[in-house]
């Protein structure tokens, strides 16, 4: 499991999750989330450039009483988000940008190990005005859902 963000002429991550596993709460959970996302890459971004909005989906961790809570006590501003709306999230297209770079890598990787560097690797060979035209096109996002009466967008 990956996470990474993007903003006009900023990126964070990528964040390669660690512990997970099967079985029940071997997967990305709010404690996660806040222990390997918010505190190491999230709040310390926040807190050196400002005013910022954050944006993220109603995926349960995000969404918990205490990851809402440890952002409110940080100042982060966070965007709204409407349920069941992946098409509206810029990141979604920087994950296709993110494959796209990694079926380019030769050898393939065959174990966890280089699987993580061509994947930190892809994720630095992301043009970043690729992401910022993603970041851009927030508001052209915006009106498809307007325009599509909240039903399905080319996005």
């Amino acid at each position: 499991m990956l996470w990474g963000a993007i903003g006009h002429n900023q990126v964070l991550g990528p964040v390669i999750y660690q512990g997970l596993g099967p079985g029940p709460g071997n997967g990305v959970t709010a404690q996660r989330y806040m222990d390997q996302v918010l505190h190491p890459h999230v709040l310390p971004f926040f807190q050196a450039h400002g005013n910022w909005v954050f944006q993220h989906d109603n995926a349960r961790p995000h969404t918990a009483r205490a990851t809402q809570d440890l952002l409110h006590r940080s100042g982060i501003h966070m965007m709204p988000w409407p349920a069941l709306s992946p098409d509206m999230n810029p990141i979604e297209q920087c994950w296709d940008l993110l494959q796209t770079q990694l079926n380019r890598v030769v050898p393939r990787p065959t174990t966890v190990a280089d699987l993580d560097g061509a994947v930190r690797q892809a994720w630095t060979n992301i043009p970043r005005q690729a992401s910022n035209t993603l970041v851009r096109s927030r508001h052209r996002r915006c009106q498809a859902v307007i325009d599509a009466n909240g039903g399905h967008t080319r996005y």
